[in-house]
């Protein structure tokens, strides 16, 4: 795995930093380089909200959804690597065995009907780094689980993936230390519903 050798007093990045930059890198630009002007939406305290309920059934669930017959759950996980300098919270964790080795299955819950995006396999990527540092226990695939359809999708943790990842790590710390604008996404209809879409006068 690549290591990325910062100087001391960078600051830590989230591991939601790096989905946000994957979906549109503006939205990381104004988080840190105009910090404060993004406001609460009544889709993240719905997303919020959810999460929890969410949490509390699975306590009660069997995890034959994830392809585990036994294991133990960790929920609202908190994660950081003083190594790449990242931090983040799991939603959950689930500590099993596999043929005789124990293994770690990352969870992410969305309130989401889509088939996962890129930006979200990403997401679960650096959740598999940071365990991995964290816990010692080898991590290779995750798991997003689409609340509105009761499903559960599993993302295998791939060296690609997680270079991506890395990569973009880099990137996020290059783009907040040189204070510049990045190219908005490529993908204009993400735009329509962007709380930041007042800010950039280029797009719409």
């Amino acid at each position: 795995m690549e290591t990325i050798d910062f100087s001391p007093d960078v600051w830590l990045l989230r591991v939601t930093d790096l989905k946000q930059f994957e979906y549109c890198p503006r939205i990381v630009y104004y988080e840190y380089c105009l910090p404060g002007v993004r406001p609460t939406t009544y889709k993240m305290e719905a997303g919020i909200a959810e999460q929890d309920r969410v949490a509390e059934l699975e306590e009660r669930r069997s995890l034959r959804a994830y392809g585990i017959k036994v294991g133990e759950r960790h929920f609202n996980v908190s994660v950081m690597s003083a190594k790449l300098l990242l931090s983040g919270q799991i939603d959950l964790v689930i500590d099993t065995v596999d043929n005789g080795q124990r293994r770690l299955l990352p969870v992410d819950f969305k309130l989401s009907r889509r088939e996962p995006g890129r930006h979200f396999k990403l997401q679960l990527a650096c959740y598999a780094l940071l365990l991995e540092e964290a816990w010692g226990v080898p991590v290779t695939e995750g798991a997003i689980y689409l609340i509105p359809l009761k499903k559960v999708i599993k993302v295998p943790i791939t060296q690609r993936l997680r270079n991506d990842a890395l990569r973009h790590l880099i990137e996020i710390r290059t783009l907040i230390a040189d204070q510049r604008v990045p190219s908005p996404t490529s993908q204009r209809a993400r735009c329509v519903n962007c709380e930041f879409r007042r800010f950039c006068n280029d797009v719409l």
